[in-house]
């Protein structure tokens, strides 16, 4: 556990390094030296917050349904936080909003995870079977994909427009802003934190609901707790970097052999491998031959869907 983290922290430490020197533009031109280190290190800490939040969410998700397989999307949240951003861009467009451009996006994303999280939360207490839950969080994921589909089709109306809502679908931190990374930062570590705390009923939960509810746990509060914080997880790391995949899923099946199954342990490790994850894609989004800058969520499934067939084999 000591040596794992250790390594992880030397590449975390290797990658910011990467991230704050690589890209267009050199940090020898002291003209420019302030201004990239200041766009890059806005890059970089979106990055990291998102992959954090991405990587913990999945390490609860999966606890909750005693699946290593599960994923903060299979609750819904997040096609419901792109639609909110997709809907956030075209409005913003369309309308002149009192709100300042950096946080229309958040704004957007978050509202669209509040109302998934309403439906959920809707079901949690009409029905407290888990099977329940992951069918309205699969119906949702359809239904937001749908809805995903026809704005990104409306857009395309306008050139700039369309281009933006492709663009924050498929993922990206390239246009995060400081002010946006004050409002989001809060809300990830906050998630973090709670999950932190919710750990050992997890734990006991991965022994059965039966066997969870015979040693004093609450199932239906655990429930209603972890849909809550997965889905303020799942709403800024979108807000941040929009639709970025597989980060969830590859990220905690990988790190747990390593660190064990108890939450407390694992959730750290992960949410510290899930920033060196997506923090190490960014930076390869800006090395990788290519006319444009390739999307982050696109290097994200290239790299995970791969990693995890190997881990699943």
């Amino acid at each position: 556990m000591v040596r794992l983290t250790l390594i992880l922290t030397v590449a975390l430490l290797a990658t910011v390094a990467l991230s704050l020197t690589v890209g267009v533009g050199s940090l020898q031109d002291l003209s420019l030296q302030g201004t990239l280190l200041e766009l890059r290190g806005a890059r970089l800490a979106a990055a990291l917050l998102a992959g954090a939040a991405l990587a913990a969410g999945g390490v609860v998700v999966q606890g909750l349904f005693r699946n290593p397989l599960a994923s903060p999307s299979v609750l819904g949240t997040t096609a419901g936080a792109t639609v909110g951003g997709q809907l956030a861009l075209i409005v913003a467009a369309l309308t002149a909003l009192p709100i300042p451009p950096d946080l229309i996006i958040p704004l957007g994303c978050l509202f669209g995870a509040l109302g998934s999280l309403a439906f959920l939360l809707f079901v949690l207490r009409v029905s407290d079977d888990l099977l329940a839950l992951l069918l309205a969080g699969f119906v949702l994921s359809s239904l937001f994909l749908s809805a995903g589909s026809f704005l990104t089709s409306l857009a395309q109306d306008s050139w700039s427009l369309g281009r933006a809502v492709v663009t924050f679908t498929l993922g990206g931190v390239s246009g995060v802003g400081l002010r946006q990374i004050a409002l989001v930062a809060p809300l990830i570590l906050v998630s973090i934190a709670a999950c932190w705390v919710w750990g050992r009923p997890l734990d006991l939960l991965l022994s059965g609901e039966e066997e969870a509810q015979s040693l004093g746990v609450d199932v239906p509060r655990v429930r209603w707790w972890v849909a809550v914080w997965v889905s303020a997880l799942v709403a800024g790391a979108t807000s941040l970097g929009g639709s970025i995949a597989f980060v969830g899923l590859v990220v905690p099946h990988a790190v747990r052999p390593f660190a064990g199954v108890q939450h407390r342990r694992l959730l750290p490790v992960a949410a510290l491998a899930g920033a060196t994850f997506v923090a190490m894609a960014d930076v390869l989004t800006r090395v990788i031959p290519s006319v444009g800058e390739i999307p982050l969520g696109v290097v994200t499934g290239l790299i995970g869907a791969p990693v995890f067939l190997v881990l699943l084999l």
